[in-house]
C-alpha cells in the first residue's frame, strides 16, 4: 500500500514583515538580506500560536481533499515550537477540529519535521495502523529569535503547511522511495536551549533560549546532504532524474537551494521557491510551497515530486511521490 496525498493546505499570519521594518530595529539593510538569502518579507504572529496555525492549515487541506474530521484516524505534527510542553500541538489541533478517532502526536526534527512526519506517516500506513492521515508542518519561529541579531532573526517567519493522504493500492500515484537521517555530533550548530537548568536547588529560575546557528556550518552540511539524499531517493526508486517535474526543497536562503540546483544539474526553473515572500518558515516550508503549487494548478496526475529538506539535529530527509 502507497501513501497519496490528496489534500493540501496552508496558512500565514496576517502581518507582514518587510526587510525595511527590521532595518529599524537592527543594523541591516534590504539589500543586504536580499543578496544573502532570498528573503523580502515574512509573516510574523502578533497572536495566534503554532496550533492554531497549524489546525487552519488543516482545514484547508481536509476541505481540498474532501474529508470530514472523523475520517482521520492520525495527525502527525513537525514541531520544534509547540505552544506548550505538553500537550502535542498534534493532540490540539485534534480537539480544534473535532478529529475524534484520531491519535496525535508531534515530531521533532527542526526544519525536517514534515519530511520526517510524511515518511512517518507512510511506514504507518504501510504497517496497517492507519488509513487517513493529516500530516502538517508548523512553526511559529518568531517567539525563539532574538530579534536583536541581526545574522539570525531576519531569516524565519511563522506559518503552517498541511497534507492530508491516505493509503492506496494503486502504483500510479503515491509515496515512491524516501530516506531520513540524522547527525547529532554536528547538534550544536544549529540549536535552541528549551529552558535552563533552574529549580530550587540552583536557585534559579528557568529561562528559555533563542537560536543561534553557526551558518556556514548549515550551508555546507545542507549543499552536500540533500543532493545525497534527494540521489539515494532516485536511486532507491529507479526513477531518473529527469523525470522529476518539481523539486520541492525547504526555503531556508535562496543561495543554498542553487547550491544544491548546481550539484544535481538541474536547473532553477525545476526548484520552486517562496522565499522571497515568507522566509524560513522552518517545518512548514515544504507543505506551504506544495500548496501553493496545488492550488495554482502547477501538479498534474502523474507528476513525480522530490520533497527534501534539512534541519537542526542534524537532520536530513527526503520524500519522492508521484502526484
Amino acid at each position: 500500500m502507497r501513501m497519496r496525498i490528496i489534500g493540501t493546505g496552508s496558512y500565514v499570519p496576517g502581518r507582514t514583515v518587510t526587510n525595511d521594518d527590521l532595518a529599524k530595529i537592527v543594523e541591516t539593510s534590504d539589500e543586504w538580506i536580499r543578496t544573502r538569502t532570498g528573503i523580502g518579507s515574512r509573516h510574523i504572529s502578533d497572536g495566534p500560536g503554532t496550533a492554531f496555525m497549524a489546525a487552519e492549515a488543516a482545514k484547508k487541506a481536509m476541505e481540498s481533499a474532501g474529508v470530514e474530521p472523523e475520517d482521520i484516524d492520525l495527525i502527525l505534527v513537525g514541531t520544534t515550537t509547540a505552544d506548550h510542553c505538553f500537550p502535542s500541538t498534534a493532540c490540539e489541533v485534534q480537539g480544534m477540529l473535532g478529529a475524534v478517532r484520531a491519535v496525535g502526536y508531534d515530531i521533532s526534527a527542526a526544519c525536517s519535521g514534515f519530511i520526517f512526519a510524511l515518511n512517518t506517516a507512510d511506514a504507518l500506513m504501510k504497517s496497517g495502523a492507519c488509513r487517513t492521515a493529516l500530516i502538517i508542518g508548523a512553526d511559529n519561529l518568531s517567539k525563539i529569535v532574538d530579534w536583536t541579531d541581526r545574522s539570525t532573526c531576519v531569516l524565519f517567519g511563522d506559518g503552517a503547511g498541511a497534507v492530508v493522504a491516505q493509503g492506496c493500492e494503486s502504483e500510479e500515484a503515491g509515496l515512491m522511495a524516501m530516506n531520513m537521517g540524522s547527525d547529532g555530533r554536528k547538534a550544536s550548530v544549529l540549536e535552541c536551549q528549551s529552558r535552563t537548568m533552574g529549580n530550587f536547588l540552583t536557585e534559579k529560575g528557568p529561562e528559555l533560549g533563542y537560536i543561534t546557528m553557526e551558518g556556514q556550518e548549515v550551508f555546507k552540511f545542507a549543499v552536500k546532504k540533500v543532493p545525497e539524499c534527494i540521489l539515494k531517493a532516485l536511486a532507491d526508486s529507479g526513477e531518473d532524474i529527469e523525470e522529476i517535474k518539481y523539486f520541492v526543497l525547504h526555503q531556508a536562503n535562496y543561495r543554498i537551494c542553487e547550491s544544491i540546483a548546481k550539484r544535481l544539474k538541474v536547473p532553477m526553473d525545476r526548484i520552486p521557491m517562496n522565499i522571497e515572500r515568507y522566509g524560513n518558515t522552518s517545518g512548514a516550508t515544504i507543505p506551504v510551497l506544495l500548496d501553493e503549487l496545488n492550488r495554482e494548478g502547477k501538479l498534474t496526475p502523474g507528476d513525480k515530486l522530490m520533497l527534501a529538506g534539512f534541519g537542526a539535529g542534524l537532520t536530513w530527509g527526503a520524500s519522492l511521490i508521484r502526484w
